[in-house]
This record gives structure tokens, C-alpha cells and sequence, in this order.
């Protein structure tokens, strides 16, 4: 399998061979599916927490009798329908982490980036030479591929200037390819990545 090589201004420089093995799995919408319900899941904190009424300092004291008042009985001025009362069902502390079988997860990758690559919306750079660590040159290079939706940059090695340059543009995500994932690959609509970059996916995902 082979794709075009381009530079920065999307000009056609050479070809490069890519993995079959890597670039030209066949889709598999579930795996994928289950890999980016992992990946999301790994993100929550799940940290939030409110109190039960057992839990709000005070209200130990009934506030009034229990009949004669003509008022509604009540026990505590901490229970739930109370201002400053408990919370019904309260969320507490909990892990929404999934896991994901090591072969499972790479199986998932191979498949997501061999769908950009069979509906062309992987594109491969020589390399990335900046004049100046400046927004406007990584946004240059955006505008010359015609891109207005979001799209993942992966770079490979020493790319601090690329990676300072782009991450004030809104839809441009710059990524390690080492860092990679299956989520990044369907969030983003194009993804464009280094000759570099390429050979690190194959050394990873390679049977």
C-alpha cells in the first residue's frame, strides 16, 4: 500500500510505503466502539460527592411534637425536603475505569487508522520545518491542505515547536504518535502525520 508524500505547502513530494498489517485492516465499527467507550470511561474522576441525611452536621433535635401542632411531622431538620437537608441517593466517590485487552486495544487502532487511510483522510508530511515557533505557520500549513474541520497532527521525536506553535488552534490536536489513541482517530475528522511518525505506528502495531 502506498500514499502520497507531501510537504508542508500540500505539494506531492514521493510515495511511501505503508504496513498492510497496520494500514489496511478491516473495519471493525464494535472494537473501535468499545475501545473509545474504555478510553472515555479512563477519563472520568469520578470524584463527586454529596452528603446523605445521616451525614449533615445538626438536626439530631425533633423539631416539634409529633401531634397537636397542626403542622407536618417531622423528625429531623436534616432529612432531604429540608433547606440545608441531606440528598436523596447522594453520588459518592466511585471507578468507572474499564479495561480493554492489550490485543484488543492495538486490534482497535490498526482498524480506526486503516479507515483513514481507505477514505483518504490520512495524509503523510516529509517533515515539519518551521521559519518560528509561531501559530500562524502551523496554521499555514492548515489552511494550504484546505482543512476547516478538526484534525490530529501526529509528530514523532523533538516537535516542541510544532506542538507550542499549534495548540492555540482550536481545531488542531498535536499528539505523539508513541501517545496515540482510538479515540483521537475518530474525534478528528483528518489526520495528518510525520514520515517519522508513520514508521513509529508500524514499529508499535506491527504483527
Amino acid at each position: 500500500m502506498q500514499v502520497k508524500l507531501m510537504d508542508t505547502k500540500a505539494a506531492e513530494v514521493g510515495t511511501l510505503e505503508l504496513s498492510d498489517a497496520v494500514f489496511g485492516c478491516e473495519y471493525n465499527e464494535p472494537l473501535i466502539h468499545q475501545a473509545v467507550v474504555t478510553y472515555l470511561a479512563n477519563q472520568r474522576q469520578g470524584t463527586k460527592s454529596a452528603l446523605t441525611r445521616t451525614e449533615v452536621r445538626g438536626g439530631g433535635v425533633k423539631p416539634w411534637r409529633q401531634k397537636g401542632t397542626g403542622r407536618a411531622r417531622q423528625g429531623s431538620i436534616r432529612a432531604p425536603q429540608w433547606t440545608k437537608g441531606g440528598v436523596v441517593f447522594a453520588p459518592k466517590p466511585r471507578d468507572f475505569s474499564k479495561k480493554l485487552n492489550k490485543k484488543m486495544k492495538a486490534q482497535a487502532f490498526r482498524s480506526a487508522i486503516s479507515y483513514k487511510v481507505a477514505h483518504n483522510e490520512l495524509f503523510v508530511l516529509d517533515e515539519i520545518k518551521l521559519e518560528a515557533p509561531k501559530t500562524k505557520n502551523v496554521a499555514q500549513i492548515l489552511k494550504n491542505f484546505g482543512f476547516d474541520k478538526k484534525t490530529l497532527l501526529l509528530v514523532s521525536g523533538d516537535s516542541a515547536d510544532v506542538v507550542r506553535a499549534g495548540k492555540n488552534i482550536a481545531i488542531l490536536t498535536i499528539t505523539d504518535a508513541s501517545l496515540a489513541n482510538v479515540y483521537e482517530l475518530v474525534a478528528n475528522t483528518n489526520v495528518i502525520a510525520t514520515k517519522e511518525a508513520i514508521k513509529k505506528i508500524e514499529e508499535a502495531y506491527s504483527l
